[in-house]
């Protein structure tokens, strides 16, 4: 086996916890290895450090697998493996359905799969995984026994380790969408057609934090509470906003298709007589603008949208652009009312995002009240020493004006 010798003068970053060696940080290999193959990793001392896979075409040129010597990458590692993924979310998660496994803060880097009822969606994002998806699929199957999987590895930065972009049924029968049960509520999945795997777990806890700011209106009337949801996707907080209470929902996305499904989840729970709701299809920072024009405002507006920031280059551009929504959302909060408010952007570091809230409130002449801050739920665990999987902000702000 072959071994990859670090720089002395490099940061301890994989001692500390970080998976990751960058190529930078090699002084050199001795031995030889095929692009996938498993490497020891070893200091500039020549101690044993890690042993993990090999990728010369990749920046992140090994990710690591273990931290024991000799410890074979084989059939029997990866179904310890998930079988300690599944253990671990049957303790921190009330339903069948949630994600199984989150690649590094797992120990299983470049490898995604979230489990809906009896169907998993795989996402395999590394050289390293991708040689050994057969291991892969035969742990999930022994473990699980799904009904099927399926594969959603149709993203970009598989380009980075040489792979196409590939998506299909990898094992049994998937007959349409599938209907999972998240906080007691019924949701739609599209595991084929729908956005990266099909579903946001990430956000499953903070849905159910916002029962206590739609039970009432700001004048403290119960069950009287207007929200508005932006960047919907599923409307799945549109959905939790009706059982707990809220009166009149405004449900935005730019995707008729997102939309549509925001309505079948309503109608899926039998809510679409327990409040009035609004559906509109529009880009949200022109159909906010419009609302601001016409003076409408709610008692809650959440802002849940996509990344802006995909890397480092695209930070100032995201910067304007969560500035200007949030300035958006909070000026159609009520006086009293809340704003919540998230950022999926790893690169959006939450100082900075906090931030530029903060300078959104300046100009929209806002005085903001930090409610609650929250990040990814229990079954997106954060690896310490590993910044890159602590990515999302979810923030909840009383929202008073500056007289």
């Amino acid at each position: 086996m072959a071994t990859i010798i670090l720089n002395k003068k490099r940061k301890k970053r994989l001692e500390a916890g970080n998976p990751w060696v960058f190529n930078n940080e090699i002084d050199r290999m001795e031995g030889e290895a095929e692009p996938g193959e498993i490497v020891d990793v070893h200091d500039h001392r020549g101690a044993f450090l890690a042993r993990g896979y090999y990728n010369p075409k990749s920046q992140i040129t090994v990710r690591v697998m273990t931290y024991t010597p000799g410890q074979e990458i084989d059939q029997e590692f990866f179904t310890k493996r998930v079988q300690e993924c599944y253990n671990y979310r049957r303790r921190f998660v009330d339903s069948d359905s949630f994600r199984l496994i989150y690649g590094e803060a797992d120990f299983l880097p470049g490898l995604v799969v979230d489990k809906f009822a009896d169907v998993l969606v795989l996402q395999i994002l590394s050289l390293g995984m991708e040689v050994r998806k057969e291991l892969i699929l035969n742990a999930l199957k022994d473990v699980l026994n799904p009904k099927a999987i399926y594969e959603r590895s149709d993203v970009s930065v598989r380009k980075l380790e040489g792979l196409e972009e590939r998506t299909g049924l990898l094992h049994g029968e998937l007959e349409g969408d599938v209907v999972i049960e998240e906080n007691g509520l019924k949701m739609l999945v599209d595991v084929v057609g729908g956005q990266k795997t099909g579903y946001f777990f990430d956000q499953r806890e903070n849905r159910a934090s916002i029962r206590d700011l739609v039970k009432q209106s700001v004048e403290g009337e119960a069950g009287k509470a207007s929200v508005l949801e932006c960047f919907s996707h599923t409307g799945s907080f549109t959905v939790h906003a009706a059982a707990f209470g809220a009166q009149t929902i405004t449900t935005l996305d730019i995707s008729e298709h997102a939309i549509d499904t925001a309505i079948r989840n309503v109608e899926l729970n039998g809510f679409e007589d327990k409040a009035d709701f609004e559906f509109v299809v529009a880009d949200a920072f022109e159909q906010l603008r419009e609302w601001e024009r016409e003076k409408r405002q709610w008692d809650v507006v959440i802002l849940d949208p996509p990344a802006f920031a995909k890397n480092k280059g695209a930070v100032p551009g995201a910067i304007r652009g969560y500035k200007e929504i949030n300035l958006r959302g909070m000026k159609l909060v009520k006086e009293g009312g809340f704003l919540v408010t998230a950022s999926c952007s790893y690169h959006m570091h939450p100082d900075l995002f906090l931030e530029t809230i903060a300078d959104a409130a300046l100009d929209a002449r806002k005085i903001l009240r930090l409610v609650e801050y929250r990040t990814a739920g229990k079954d997106h665990p954060k690896l310490h020493g590993m910044e890159e999987n602590n990515y999302l902000k979810f923030a909840v702000f009383e929202v008073r004006s500056r007289r």
